[in-house]
């Protein structure tokens, strides 16, 4: 699995082309290109729900305890 900084390298590189409107992004290296726009919309997708996971906190702890009576 790829670590924060590279899902965020490519949902920015994936993003910047699809506001250009052309439909190859290219990253490390690599070009990919998509055959459609709603295509770019599902892997955008797919890239800001694997970056939330990996922000993802804990907001509430829970703690129980007893006196062991």
């Amino acid at each position: 699995m790829a670590d924060l900084a590279q899902l965020t390298a490519w949902r920015d590189a994936l993003m910047a082309a699809r506001y250009r409107g052309v439909r190859t992004a290219e990253y490390d290296g690599k070009r990919v290109t998509y055959a459609s726009d709603d295509e770019m919309a599902a892997a955008l997708a797919d890239l800001n729900r694997q970056i939330a996971g990996a922000t993802e906190r804990i907001s509430v702890v829970r703690i129980q305890s007893s006196k062991g009576l």
